[in-house]
């Protein structure tokens, strides 16, 4: 008689013929040999297609299941690896040709194999409360006899990674959990059986399923690094980070981390002239009330750097796990939450494993990727990865440090964005500066997409003059923005004073755009100079006093000094723009 160890070694020693063969007689061990032999080559092809590592996963669970069910068909037995190929590559295709949301929906050992529901629909499966209902609907149909066979292998594969899961909770949690979910029992019902009060039931519920989403994004994190770790390519990638890398020139971080990035690329640009390309040397935002510290970055990321990137000439790709609010001052907060040891008290990112996801193909290609919030919040860049420790290399305003892969995302502001270089377009000198004031103008003009709390453009210089009115202001915040816009103005008569040095000088248009260079030059010079008077009032961090009756209105003339040079400055961008589109 055949012991459990002496079949698997004789799967493992038969040929995929044979084990087809078996596997189409019902043997399910002969079907899972051939998934054991051949799932690394499967992903490695869906992979090659899809050029997501997530969506390559998603397609190849989705292929094998087809496989499994259609095995029946195949009718040479020889070629089941170019068979179940030609499933993955249909299955690609099909899900590339979808909606763009589609495309960016990625795997998870839960949510994911949900797409696989008889009834079609992939909502039933994107959260928590979707799935475990799901599965209480799936286990009465399949008691009535209902259940098809792709819906039950979805079923036990998840329940198998769920009931894994719940484990990690402690005995009375897990109760109470399986009671309301599995059991659909109500709260009050449970409350009655445990002989607890609603209130405490609807904590332990709420605890619970906090831990369930935690340990699910573990798994999913696992998972990830597993595949990688099955496929080869396990790694340590470490980019040469060194020097003026480490080093902090402009207090605007977003422009100094894609100064950083770019530095790994073909286009070299010096700093003013990523700050006037980006448009970051002309924006202003401010926080009505407080000037909250949040208002230079009081902006859509991915909207705002992606543009700044195409004004150079480079495709970006982005993850988004920003809350939407502008959060709190972290210079306010109590040191100890700034510490990396506050981090592991935080949840994890639901967008991490798409993230680490992003990070590794960047840093893989040679290019650093562009962060937010790596260590406190600015944007900084992650130039480095180890997956045997699970370690990131990252650098944020000169401090460079190690973070653990789950710690992404979990500092002090307990919000994850990353960007990274996708491709590249040529584009002259001409091109890249249209884009570029185009992108400035519309800052200008309140057309850039904002955090609704802040006021853009033109119009936040009104609102500024009116918080200084209201005697409301935090000081720490305000003397932050008047850092930040100073550094702006800086570099926007920088960018302009290269463009003089670096305007072909066969353009015909030259001699006339030049002379209107150095006029926006001498403009953002006039404002940077005026910004520098704040900056004495009101030193960061310290802030000076912002709300005395004597500093507000000498801050109110210069503030309106500054908006007067600006609008100047406005007119004088749209005139160089006209002349570029002409």
């Amino acid at each position: 008689m055949d012991t459990t160890a002496d079949r698997t070694v004789q799967w493992d020693e038969m040929e995929d013929q044979e084990l087809v063969k078996h596997a189409q007689s019902g043997e399910r061990e002969a079907f899972g040999e051939l998934v054991r032999r051949h799932r690394s080559k499967v992903y490695g092809y869906a992979r090659a297609i899809t050029r997501e590592s997530y969506l390559a996963e998603d397609v190849v669970q989705d292929a094998l299941v087809r496989a499994f069910l259609h095995l029946g068909k195949l009718v040479d037995t020889r070629r089941f690896l170019p068979w179940v190929q030609r499933i993955v590559r249909n299955q690609a295709y099909t899900r590339l040709k979808g909606s763009s949301a589609m495309k960016e929906q990625t795997f998870t050992e839960l949510e994911g194999r949900g797409r696989y529901d008889s009834a079609g629909s992939a909502d039933q499966w994107n959260s928590l409360d979707s799935i475990l209902g799901r599965l209480h609907h799936s286990s009465a149909e399949a008691a009535a006899g209902f259940n098809v066979p792709e819906e039950r292998i979805v079923q036990q594969e998840t329940l198998r990674v769920l009931t894994n899961i719940i484990q990690r909770l402690k005995p009375r949690e897990r109760l109470i959990f399986e009671s309301h979910f599995f059991d659909q029992l109500s709260p009050q019902e449970i409350a009655d059986l445990f002989q607890l009060s609603s209130a405490n039931v609807y904590q332990i519920i709420s605890r619970s399923r906090k831990k369930v989403i935690q340990e699910k994004i573990r798994v999913t994190v696992d998972s990830y690094i597993k595949t990688r770790r099955d496929l080869g390519i396990m790694n340590k990638k470490i980019l040469q980070y060194e020097g003026s890398l480490k080093e902090i020139k402009t207090w605007t971080t977003a422009a100094d981390a894609t100064y950083k990035m770019l530095q790994f690329t073909d286009r070299k640009l010096s700093l003013p002239m990523v700050m006037g390309l980006t448009g970051h040397a002309f924006r202003i935002n401010i926080i009505p009330d407080q000037v909250h510290i949040a208002g230079p970055t009081a902006y859509f990321f991915g909207e705002v750097l992606s543009r700044g990137l195409h004004n150079i000439g480079f495709h970006s790709k982005f993850i988004d796990g920003m809350s939407g609010g502008i959060g709190t001052n972290a210079n306010l907060l109590d040191p100890s939450a700034l510490e990396k040891s506050a981090m592991g008290k935080r949840s994890i990112h639901q967008e991490l494993p798409r993230a680490l996801d992003l990070i590794h193909s960047s840093l893989d290609r040679g290019y650093p990727v562009l962060a937010w919030d790596i260590f406190f919040p600015e944007f900084g860049t992650l130039y480095g990865y180890d997956d045997e420790t699970r370690t990131l290399y990252g650098e944020v305003c000169g401090k460079a440090d190690t973070l653990p892969y789950e710690n992404l995302g979990r500092s002090v502001m307990e919000e994850l964005f990353v960007l990274a270089i996708e491709g590249s377009v040529d584009l002259t000198l001409q091109q890249q500066l249209r884009l570029a004031l185009e992108t400035a103008i519309e800052q200008y003009e309140g057309k850039e997409s904002v955090v609704p709390t802040a006021v853009k453009g033109i119009a936040a210089y009104d609102a500024w003059i009116e918080s200084l009115q209201g005697r409301k202001i935090e000081p720490n915040g305000h003397a932050y923005n008047i850092e930040v816009l100073r550094d702006a103005r800086y570099y926007a008569a920088e960018f302009f004073k290269e463009l003089i040095a670096a305007w072909p000088d066969a353009n015909t248009e030259g001699p006339e755009l030049t002379q209107q260079f150095k006029e926006a030059s001498v403009l953002y010079t006039g404002m940077c100079e005026k910004f520098s008077v704040l900056h004495q009032m009101f030193p960061f961090p310290v802030g000076g006093e912002p709300n005395s009756e004597d500093q507000a209105m000498t801050a109110i003339t210069l503030v309106e000094e500054i908006k007067a040079l600006e609008i100047e400055a406005v007119a004088k961008l749209k005139e160089i723009f006209a002349k570029l589109s002409s």
